[in-house]
């Protein structure tokens, strides 16, 4: 009986721990974006926490996590990138290295596409 009810509880938490990142799916994907030029590139946010972009000329490499209703970016080159659920659509802003709390170096629509 113990161990049933250890099985249960153990079953219950790991089914918990999925809903309480269900927000997170919402975000890993294929984002199509534009850089402060305004030429198109796409950002890949993994369920695994990692993100890949693809920008001409540079690969790019970083992490990201669920904040609110944004997902926050942080790449290897020390800039941050935002995407944020403003109602039933996302933008997209990037601060350079160190700017995160200030404004943004540049702004874009942010689609899902994949």
């Amino acid at each position: 009986m113990k161990l049933t009810l250890t099985a249960a509880f153990a079953a219950t938490a790991l089914a918990m721990a999925g809903c309480s990142d269900s927000g997170s799916s919402e975000f890993a994907g294929t984002w199509k974006v534009a850089d402060t030029g305004g030429k198109p590139f796409e950002i890949v946010l993994a369920a695994d926490g990692t993100a890949k972009a693809d920008r001409e000329g540079e690969g790019m490499d970083g992490t990201w996590k669920k904040d609110g209703t944004s997902a926050v970016i942080t790449w290897k080159t020390g800039w941050t990138t935002k995407i944020t659920k403003d109602g039933d659509k996302f933008t997209k802003v990037a601060y350079e290295k160190g700017g995160s709390d200030g404004a943004p170096k540049n702004s874009s629509t942010a689609e899902k596409v994949k």
